[in-house]
């Protein structure tokens, strides 16, 4: 295995990209969420990519237009599928033996690859998708959904402790009170921006996994605006954002492997 930066065009612009070479004839383009750079946020794609690498699977990521050694304007998720088709013909074009190539994202990465509609990739493994739109002021809600809330705080009841707890006065009764005046409200409208998502998948015929870290917000706030139901979602209990765990890390990576063996 080697890992090799390298540069790429996306119409006039160059975009930059990182290859780790492997021998395996199926592939993974590493897509980035948010304003992360391809390193990924405490070089968490840095690191999968290795460890996919060594599994035998050739790994490419890339910084989008106006992210981190990329040029051009930075536009958002939204207006990235040019970037992210560009980078799978790089990937295809400096690693010809590559037939078949699994696109991974999280956050408002896999939001793109959905509204994309895959954006030509051959499968999909779509992580903690973004779905929250933002308000009137530009602001986003980022707090749990009310359905989270209840589930906190049944499971907190169960537990001995926290009752203890709450009769010995070690609870704070105002931040309780507003969170349960959170928890009885009623589920919000399903967002556009999950109608929109919806719409793109449907026109991939691919496979795709859903994946949900069951501690994470905004995988709580995709499922109150998803089919919960959707055969394709598999949870990782307990895991947050980017499965920074060793036990979620380990939940990632074999998924994230059996959608390359598949």
């Amino acid at each position: 295995m080697s890992r090799l930066p390298l540069d790429f065009g996306c119409g006039r612009l160059k975009l930059a990209g990182t290859l780790d070479t492997a021998p395996g004839t199926s592939g993974l383009l590493l897509v980035s969420g948010g304003n992360e750079v391809r390193s990924g946020a405490f070089s968490g794609q840095s690191l999968l990519a290795a460890r996919i690498a060594r599994a035998g699977f050739s790994v490419f990521r890339f910084d989008r237009r106006g992210v981190g050694d990329s040029e051009g304007e930075n536009r958002g998720f939204r207006s990235s599928a040019g970037d992210i088709k560009s980078a799978l013909e790089a990937f295809r074009a400096i690693a010809p033996q590559v037939e078949r190539v699994i696109a991974y994202g999280n956050c408002d990465a896999a939001s793109a690859l959905m509204l994309a509609g895959g954006a030509g990739c051959d499968g999909l493994v779509l992580s903690n998708p973004w779905t929250i739109e933002e308000n009137e002021s530009g602001e986003v809600d980022t707090s749990p959904p009310a359905s989270a809330i209840r589930a906190r705080y049944i499971e907190k009841l169960k537990n001995p402790r926290e009752v203890m707890r709450l009769l010995r006065g070690g609870v704070d009764l105002r931040k309780l009170a507003r969170g349960l005046s959170k928890s009885v409200r009623p589920a919000s409208e399903r967002s556009t921006l999950a109608r929109e998502m919806r719409e793109g998948l449907d026109e991939f015929e691919g496979p795709v996994r859903i994946l949900l870290g069951t501690g994470d917000r905004t995988a709580q706030v995709f499922e109150e605006n998803w089919d919960s139901n959707d055969p394709r979602i598999a949870r990782c209990e307990g895991a947050g954002h980017a499965y920074v765990e060793p036990q979620h890390r380990d939940w990632l990576d074999r998924q994230v492997l059996s959608a390359l063996r598949g």
